[in-house]
């Protein structure tokens, strides 16, 4: 299983192997990233003797951009995804470079705070051919097995 990195992503139909068990490990990879993100909110939350649990929605947002636009950016996934042995790749079938990853993050966050883009967006996963959620589909992006 090798990824070509000018021709796009691989078909589902011919590279199935890229795509197999993409939407369980998904959701196994945003739980591991829900964590991460809550202790190291609350964790800010202790060092600050408290004062930022007053205004915790907003440092759990900033926490979560942060960590999800800069660990894509680094290694295009999030803890949550490596551990899952997942991958983000653009359009072309390359990582997603700073800006693709800040965009993502952006889009990922707009369709997690609507109740019905979420669900949209989880039907897609679990039911296209490439598992991409409406975030993916606007960037042309997937989440891949990695290839060795």
């Amino acid at each position: 299983m090798s990824l070509p990195m000018s021709h796009g992503l691989p078909d589902p139909e011919y590279d199935h192997a890229f795509y197999d068990g993409v939407p369980v490990k998904r959701l196994f990879a945003w739980v591991v990233d829900v964590i991460i993100v809550t202790a190291t909110t609350f964790l800010l939350g202790v060092l600050t003797l408290t004062l930022l649990w007053w205004v915790w929605p907003l440092v759990y947002l900033a926490v979560d951009f942060l960590y999800r636009a800069g660990s894509i950016a680094s290694g295009s996934a999030t803890l949550g995804m490596r551990l899952m042995n997942l991958e983000l790749r653009g359009p072309t079938g390359a990582q997603l470079s700073r800006r693709e990853a800040i965009l993502h993050t952006l889009c990922y966050m707009v369709a997690a705070a609507f109740v019905i883009l979420q669900l949209i967006s989880i039907i897609m996963i679990a039911l296209g051919p490439r598992h991409q959620g409406l975030h993916d589909l606007l960037l042309g992006s997937a989440a891949l097995n990695r290839p060795r």
